[in-house]
């Protein structure tokens, strides 16, 4: 019998029993996972020393052994001990895994202590069994029985695990963030309550600007606030600890449909596109579960061809990277890298093997680059395909829609006789009076025809220069997409973005690190990452506008077990108050009782019969929702994937050339409520804000080795049209009815600083126009001889300085939980002025124009492709218009720096201690747009002749103003000139 009060062993079912001191043996302190002390030295011999529930490390003071181990002077050999592997159970995992040559722990009769052990457990199970009315002859437990029992153990255990950051990081972060905000009021009281008479016009600006930049910053940091780390088990995946996959059984695991976005070949290459959809097709995932559909929407005969010629070389490439682990599965990324190439590289035939490969794949990039060279100019009586036909999409803007579907199941294998995941191109239907909506109208026809054709549970969308760095990338997404207590409620799984081809000191802030392994930590959080575009893994069901199965009850503060609505969290609780049942409250659940029928129905739908099926169909007017088209209906109804075995190929490849004409939006929900929502430029952030509005939650995920690496425009006047696509977006959001300043409060179920962030993210190119004045304000100060500041008390002083003081400090402690450097915050910080006082402002104008004239902006597509050369297209000036804010700024305060010290240096001694601070001011400007600056000069300091003519025209105007002001001259009343002639005595 079982002792009182002594629970089972979860590995071997005996009690845990008791340790030295007569206590019960607790081997994890965190959470008293029940093990007994054998199965616990077996874990510690295996290397395990980590809680098998929580993962926590095992105290040292456990995991030290109790007995003193003798090597035995007979090794026994595994042969001795088979016989016995029947009789033992659970503990046949000890005797399957000695080795010959390891030492045996052995009591004072000289038998081995495992073997006592055993025998022990059998002696009791065979009393057990007697004790029982219905005795059974002792039955033999076969090693299949006893693999699953190990594994149903291991699919108790988490694929993910959420790592909070150290209190010792943590805790003083927060302090200083709550001491700069005590500090910045009592700043305040003193610029309010001390104004400059003298200047009182410059003194106001200066507070107006001062007052944004608080509320900028309050809305930027504390979104931060609980920033978290995560970790995920994929080889809890693999086949050995898997729970989804078994050897020599059909994977279950999720199958993933890839989205790779294109629309014109001569800007994004077709080498770069083909790149990425071969790192696709080799990813370490069943080539069954995977499918990549490429969008062509410029419907570029180019394209096509060059995903022709993709897909027959994935034959050769993909087997080659699976014999080989290869990393990363871009060849020209794979092939370009300066490292040891035969590290960890064992095959005697991998040398000749990759030096046929590398040449396979230049002889491929010469055909490649002959089709471009090809397509440079267009026939005039256009295209023409092989079989002599005129290729439909010769008219960009009026062709039919394009689908073909390439390798895969029923289409052609690779060299050694193996399936390859599916590949398919698709350029949706355009007709002139359409609105296509540009990227995300293509994204949402990828979502349609996936439906139709294939219907994984989960999409994994990229850009086409994005291409996938580590093969393992989607098993990391799939930690979290399937998990069954995290998976549910998640939308989507958002990777970091990474770039290739940046400069080392990343002038102009390119890789956005600030963002990525900061901003993104602490969103990851509260509701979890904003949508950023590409390298995002989504539910499919959110993307359909359902709501997660768990949606979030209304907070109430009685109840001290329900998370904080503000940040997430149970760390910061609010006070307890009386629960009451308003009409807003009951609104909101009405409005979640609609969201929730889509949910019921889905997961009832399997008990329909076809009748009952369409009914339903007509019913919730589905029809009204997504369109007219019966299979993808259907598709949007099975949780989990899939199309009907009934479908064949004709029928559904018609049936997805329906999905994707160009009528097929209309009066339906798409683009409005579900898929990609339309409405901005940036509809990233605006579809991953109308999910989490529903209560869904997002999850960031940072594998050590980045997912998915892409391209970045290292160019000034390319960086900043990128910019300033992005700033427009965030206006375009700000003047429509999804603003998050009055969007989505209906379900309540977005936390507060999740809203903050977001707000954050759409008034931030409003920044601009305080931070252009208050750039301008050092030169004026200088110019006039007027400050914004009186002259300082020693109270004042503290402020100033704890206010400095506080600034470094947060930047400090932000740098040393986060991992960031000190010059990517400082370049990020450059940039943020570059960007404001130029492209965020014109965005800002560009916004209103849209809005008030109806003027709209043409989508620039961002060059992919680099200049030959050491970063040679870093040097290279484009002219725009974005360029002539920043420069008139730099002129402007280099003007008032030589006007300052000249006007000192007439002045005398005295004039020197308020041109500091004047000084000090101008220069603040001039080494934060230093970066633009060195852009101007160029590789050889040349600089354009339209900037040029700009410098010469503002300095002629500024010095005009300097000899109207004639500070060297000393100002003599007439009355006092008149007087002194008087007494003059001629």
């Amino acid at each position: 019998m079982m002792q009182s009060g002594v629970p089972p062993c979860t590995t071997c079912g005996e009690p845990v029993g008791f340790d030295s001191n007569g206590e019960v043996f607790v081997a994890c302190h965190e959470c008293n996972f029940p093990i007994c002390k054998s199965c616990f030295d077996y874990e510690i011999k295996e290397g395990r020393k980590v809680c098998l529930r929580c993962s926590t490390p095992y105290d040292e003071s456990t995991t030290m052994p109790d007995v003193e181990t003798n090597q035995s002077s007979n090794h026994s050999t595994m042969a001795s001990h088979l016989s016995n592997a029947q009789d033992v159970g659970i503990h046949a995992r000890h005797v399957s895994t000695v080795s010959t040559v390891d030492s045996e722990l052995n009591d004072d009769s000289g038998n081995p202590i495992w073997k006592n052990r055993v025998e022990s457990w059998k002696d009791k199970k065979s009393k057990k069994k007697k004790a029982t009315s219905k005795a059974k002859p002792e039955a033999d437990v076969p090693p299949e029985q006893q693999m699953e029992e190990k594994q149903s153990a291991d699919a108790s255990l988490p694929l993910s695990e959420v790592i909070p950051l150290p209190r010792n990081k943590l805790s003083p972060y927060r302090c200083v963030i709550v001491m700069r905000l005590i500090i910045l009021a009592l700043f305040f009281h003193y610029r309010v309550t001390n104004p400059v008479d003298s200047a009182y016009g410059l003194w106001l600006t200066s507070i107006i600007c001062e007052i944004w930049f608080a509320v900028s910053w309050v809305l930027d940091q504390f979104p931060k606030w609980t920033p978290i780390n995560r970790d995920t088990y994929i080889d809890r995946l693999s086949a050995r600890l898997s729970r989804y996959e078994r050897e020599g059984e059909p994977s279950e695991l999720a199958a993933v449909d890839f989205f790779v976005s294109t629309v014109d070949p001569l800007k994004e290459p077709p080498l770069i596109t083909a790149n990425t959809v071969l790192s696709i097709l080799a990813v370490d995932y069943p080539v069954d579960k995977v499918s990549c559909y490429v969008s062509d929407d410029g419907s570029a005969m180019l394209t096509f061809e060059s995903l022709v010629e993709t897909a027959d070389f994935a034959r050769k490439w993909v087997p080659f990277c699976k014999k080989f682990s290869i990393e990363p599965r871009a060849p020209e990324f794979y092939f370009s890298q300066k490292i040891d190439y035969l590290k960890d590289k064992i095959q005697p035939s991998f040398v000749k093997e990759r030096r046929a490969m590398k040449r396979d794949y230049e002889e491929f990039k010469v055909r490649v680059n002959a089709l471009v060279a090809k397509a440079q100019k267009t026939p005039e009586e256009g295209w023409t395909m092989q079989d002599g036909t005129a290729w439909p999409g010769n008219n960009s803007r009026d062709h039919p829609g394009m689908i073909q579907v390439f390798l895969g199941h029923t289409g052609a294998h690779d060299i050694e006789g193996n399936e390859l995941p599916r590949l398919v191109y698709v350029s949706r239907e355009k007709r002139p009076g359409y609105q296509h909506h540009k990227k995300a109208g293509a994204e949402n026809a990828l979502v349609r025809v996936s439906a139709v054709l294939t219907n994984a549970p989960f999409i994994l969308n990229l850009d086409c220069d994005h291409y996938v760095n580590n093969s393992k990338a989607v098993r990391e997404a799939m930690c979290f997409m399937m998990d069954p207590q995290v998976g549910p409620n998640v939308c989507y799984v958002q990777f970091p973005q990474r770039f290739d081809g940046i400069d080392r000191s990343d002038r102009y802030a390119n890789r956005n690190t600030v963002f990525f392994d900061v901003n993104m930590k602490g969103l990851d959080g509260i509701q979890g990452p904003v949508y950023v575009g590409t390298g995002c893994v989504f539910n499919r069901q959110a993307l359909y506008g359902y709501g997660p199965p768990n949606l979030p009850s209304l907070q109430k503060a009685s109840s001290s077990s329900s998370s904080c609505s503000w940040c997430g969290c149970c760390s910061c609780c609010c006070p307890s108050k009386k629960p009451s049942k308003d009409l807003s409250e009951v609104y909101r659940d009405s409005k979640r009782d609609d969201l929730n029928s889509a949910i019921f129905n889905l997961k009832e739908i399997d008990n329909y019969d076809e009748h009952e099926r369409s009914m339903l169909i007509s019913q919730r007017s589905f029809e009204k929702t997504f369109g007219l088209s019966t299979v993808f209906i259907e598709s949007t109804l099975m949780e989990n994937g899939g199309v009907p075995e009934s479908a064949n190929s004709p029928t559904l490849i018609n049936e997805a050339i329906h999905v994707i004409s160009c009528g097929y939006e209309e009066k339906t929900e798409w683009g409005k409520e579900i898929g990609w929502i339309y409405g901005s430029i940036t509809e990233d952030i605006l579809t991953g804000f109308k999910m989490q509005c529903r209560g869904w939650r997002s999850i960031y995920c940072m594998p050590l080795r980045p997912a998915f690496k892409g391209s970045a425009p290292i160019n000034l006047s390319d960086r900043l049209h990128q910019v300033l696509r992005w700033a427009l977006g965030s206006v375009e959001i700000f003047l429509s009815r999804h603003c998050p300043l009055w969007y989505g409060f209906g379900g309540g179920r977005l936390k507060w600083l999740q809203r903050m962030a977001y707000i954050n993210t759409i008034v931030y190119p409003f920044t601009s126009l305080p931070l252009i004045a208050y750039c301008t304000l050092p030169a004026i100060c200088l110019l006039t001889g007027k400050f914004i500041i009186p002259t300082l008390s020693n109270l004042a002083s503290v402020w100033f300085l704890g206010l400095f003081i506080s600034i470094i400090l947060t930047s400090v402690l932000e740098l040393r939980w986060s991992g960031v450097s000190i010059e990517d915050l400082w370049r990020n910080e450059q940039f943020w002025v570059i960007g404001g006082v130029s492209a965020h402002l014109f965005a800002v104008f560009q916004g209103f124009l849209k809005m008030v004239a109806g003027l709209d902006t043409n989508f620039t597509v961002t060059a992919k492709a680099a200049e030959d050369g050491d970063f040679g297209e870093l040097y290279i000036i484009k002219w725009t218009t974005l360029l002539i804010p920043p420069t008139t700024l730099i002129i402007v305060n280099m003007v008032g720096v030589v006007a300052g010290f000249s006007d000192a240096l007439n002045s005398g001694y005295e004039a020197w201690g308020p041109l500091f601070g004047k000084v000090f001011f101008a220069f603040w400007v001039i080494l934060h747009l230093y970066p633009f600056l060195k852009g101007l000069m160029g590789r050889q300091n040349r600089t354009p002749t339209i900037v040029v003519l700009w410098s010469v025209l503002l300095a002629s105007v500024f010095s005009l103003v300097w000899v109207k002001i004639n500070p060297f001259v000393q100002k003599v009343d007439g009355s006092e000139t008149a007087q002194s002639c008087i007494s003059i005595d001629c």
